[in-house]
């Protein structure tokens, strides 16, 4: 099963190397393959069982490529129209992520709910910048504060993602499709730019307005401290708190990979959970009896590596830590024993269902390879 995962794996990442999207009408070929590999894999004749296997490890991999080439053409779909670029469109929506503010504007995440310009078409997931105010009559003009998981009526000029496409350089396009992100812009100077509700109760906003608080109580409790950037990003993986004089000194020392939230940082919270509770639960016969220590401790060590994985904002080296810890509570649950490379194999095939993407991404194959 090790081969079929890596190559389903190696599929996803195939497909983004491609120019123009196949068709999905070509994934059919999936079938048959699939059955064929099926009968040779059940035939006596060791070489039609090889061929069975051979054939079953292309299945998988096209069948990388169809899944990544599927969500691609799910969210190439939800594309802003040519004709509504650089244009005032009138929406509202919820502030879905963690804003990011400076001294000139505030950057932030924004689901849209409700498109109140007539006749415009606008993707569910954009990307705004909300400026200071300019010119002589503006003053003392200060920022909007705002929290996510706010829902706002605001007015927005908008454009699709555009970015250079530099070898060996940062792909801004390729980074705004794999978060979803079909449109940038920034918000117009408007009297109807209202705050409709302070909270809009769904899990995902809960969470990042826990984060935001996290962050501004951190600024507050160590007002003009060095250090409260590299607080701020290893309790919620905030990166943009660190000062850039900050940045340089642990990139010129090769410490920065510590400041963003990875695999050593949750493992290791995670660990201390199972600890604590593996040690409080033999004490209890009445637990004890009920439930064994370790699938306890399995179960809540799992659940603190994911709540400090969602808190630091659920990157890829925490997703892949995330299900690499599952697969680990799996087989202590079980009983069972699983080797090191079933972990990473399994947590690899999660990682790439979910997010096709992620292979684009270096810290991805950083990742995987340094646990390997």
């Amino acid at each position: 099963m090790q081969a079929n995962i890596l190559a389903f794996a190696l599929g996803t990442a195939l497909l983004q190397q491609q120019a123009v999207l196949p068709e999905i009408s070509w994934a059919w070929v999936l079938l048959p393959g699939a059955v064929s590999a099926f009968l040779l894999w059940r035939c006596r004749t060791p070489i039609l069982t090889a061929a069975g296997k051979i054939l079953l490890v292309v299945v998988f991999l096209a069948a990388g490529f169809f899944w990544a080439a599927a969500f691609a053409h799910w969210r190439l779909a939800d594309a802003l129209p040519h004709e509504w670029e650089r244009r005032d469109i009138q929406l509202v929506g919820v502030v879905a992520e963690l804003p990011q503010t400076n001294e000139l504007f505030t950057r932030f995440t924004f689901d849209v709910e409700q498109v109140l310009t007539e006749g415009a078409v606008v993707p569910a997931r954009i990307s705004l910048a909300w400026y200071k105010e300019r010119g002589k009559h503006a003053g003392n003009a200060m920022l909007p504060q705002i929290n996510a998981g706010e829902r706002w009526q605001i007015t927005a000029r908008l454009k699709r993602p555009h970015g250079s496409s530099n070898p060996h350089g940062f792909d801004v396009e390729a980074s705004t499709l794999e978060r979803n992100i079909r449109a940038t812009g920034y918000v117009r100077k408007a009297n109807d730019n209202l705050r409709l509700d302070e909270m809009v109760n769904r899990p995902a906003y809960r969470i990042e307005r826990l984060r935001q608080e996290i962050r501004e109580r951190f600024i507050q409790a160590l007002p003009d401290r060095a250090y409260v950037g590299v607080l701020v990003a290893l309790a919620v993986g905030e990166q943009r708190a660190i000062p850039r004089e900050q940045w340089q000194v642990f990139t010129r020392t090769g410490v920065n990979h510590l400041m963003s939230i990875s695999g050593l940082h949750v493992t290791m919270v995670s660990s201390l959970v199972f600890a604590l509770v593996y040690w409080l639960w033999r004490w209890s016969h009445y637990l004890a009896l009920r439930l064994p220590a370790r699938k306890a401790a399995a179960i809540a060590g799992l659940a603190a590596a994911l709540g400090y994985a969602l808190l630091a904002g659920f990157a890829v080296p925490a997703q892949r830590t995330v299900y690499m810890l599952a697969v680990v509570a799996i087989a202590l649950w079980l009983g069972r024993f699983t080797s090191a490379t079933t972990v990473l194999t399994w947590a690899l095939l999660a990682v790439v269902v979910l997010d096709p993407w992620a292979v684009l991404s270096p810290g991805f194959w950083l990742s995987f390879g340094a646990i390997a």
